[in-house]
């Protein structure tokens, strides 16, 4: 399995892509909309934000793939189209002319929108995208990862390539994410295509297990998004033997899809809305793997561990605050900390009491843009890893005037 360079959702065999200004937001130099189309329909799955307040083109998704199969995603940037009296009706019409130009189902269409909740979404620009996003479909995916964006400073496009049934198979995809997230399914928008050939079902249940480990243990604010999807086609063009059980190659796509998903983890962690540093807690030791998840969630939602990274000030005593009120019954007087960078490592807790380390050398450890919390309980073989960002004053900057 390895990743590749210039990765997107065009990677897997069956699939295009394009992105286009068409007016949603003010700026005629960002693209606002994006597409993917697979020349085949694929097997099609999803998972969503729990947040009780559901952006329109969720609603409208869910019901399109409810029976697993879908051949076209759109989606735009710039308005979220939720809380909006006809904000269905907006998504819908928008289905049924994409799909009357690419002449496939409206059925077979995922659709997803992100950007300023409450806003009615100019249907009239989004219509007027259709035609020139149909016309530069290609393989290049750059132009859909850079439509989907909003406080996104980087565009998040990846693909690994894998073997599987003794062929070469591939996995792209391109995420948005930088703010408003505390996700509780995956994280803002990512949208994934494989060419591998695959049920429905397994489908489904291999993108609850890749969730469930890296894009749901992202945690930038503490804000859940009305618009949080993922979504995953398969084309089936790889040419394997189609999983119909959770065999060998089950467990390989499973891994792959995994491996890619904390990419996107990551590459949205670090691009937090103002962040400068990656942080990422690494929950070792532990009991069971559902403690080790809420630990390491825990510990990258806390204000005060974020602000301590972004100042590079080695308060290991929030760590173990942050431990303490997660709800989690464990032994406080076993717990080991370490800090982890490119600059090296520096011990500053034994079982759950300070020991003296260097002040110095901590802040050159905290000081580089990717800071690993080393968290060892002592009490079982359970892991896990949350993916956080520091929190410094642009976060209250960028989104003081979001809206206006």
């Amino acid at each position: 399995m390895n990743f590749l360079e210039n990765g997107s959702v065009t990677t897997p065999k069956g699939f295009t892509a394009s992105g286009y200004h068409c007016g949603i937001r003010k700026s005629q130099k960002k693209k606002d909309i994006s597409l993917i189309f697979c020349e085949k329909r694929c097997a099609a799955a999803a998972v969503y934000t729990r947040n009780l307040v559901k952006g329109a083109p969720l609603t409208v998704t869910k019901n399109n793939i409810s029976d697993g199969y879908a051949q076209a995603v759109i989606c735009n940037s710039g308005n979220a189209n939720t809380c909006n009296a006809d904000g269905v009706e907006k998504a819908e019409l928008t289905c049924e002319k994409l799909a009357e130009k690419l002449a496939i189902s409206k059925k077979d269409i995922i659709i997803g929108s992100t950007g300023v909740i409450g806003q009615p979404i100019n249907i009239d620009a989004i219509l007027s995208g259709i035609d020139p996003l149909i016309a530069t479909l290609s393989k290049d995916g750059s132009g859909a990862a850079e439509g989907i964006m909003t406080t996104d400073t980087v565009k998040k496009s990846f693909a690994v390539e894998f073997e599987i049934d003794g062929r070469k198979a591939y996995i792209g995809g391109i995420a948005k994410g930088s703010g408003m997230i505390n996700p509780h399914m995956a994280t803002m928008l990512c949208f994934v295509t494989t060419d591998i050939a695959i049920t429905p079902e397994l489908l489904h249940e291999a993108l609850l297990y890749a969730v469930k480990k890296s894009l749901n243990m992202v945690n930038i604010d503490g804000d859940t998004s009305t618009n949080d999807m993922m979504s995953i086609m398969a084309s089936g063009l790889a040419g394997n033997k189609t999983i119909t059980e959770k065999n060998a190659e089950y467990d390989i796509f499973a891994e792959a899809l995994l491996e890619l998903s904390i990419k996107v983890a990551k590459a949205i962690a670090k691009d937090g809305e103002g962040a400068t540093k990656l942080i990422i807690a690494d929950v070792r030791n532990c009991k069971d793997e559902d403690t080790a998840e809420i630990l390491a969630d825990s510990v990258v939602s806390s204000s005060l561990v974020k602000a301590a990274m972004f100042g590079a000030d080695a308060n290991w005593g929030r760590v173990l605050c942050a431990l303490g009120y997660a709800g989690e019954d464990i032994d406080i007087t076993k717990i080991n900390v370490a800090f982890i960078s490119a600059a090296g490592k520096i011990d500053v807790c034994k079982n759950g009491a300070g020991i003296p380390f260097s002040e110095e050398i901590a802040k050159t450890i905290l000081s580089c843009d990717e800071i690993t919390i080393d968290i060892d309980l002592q009490d079982g073989n359970a892991s896990a890893q949350g993916y956080g960002c520091d929190l410094t004053y642009d976060y209250v900057k960028i989104n003081g005037d979001y809206r206006t």
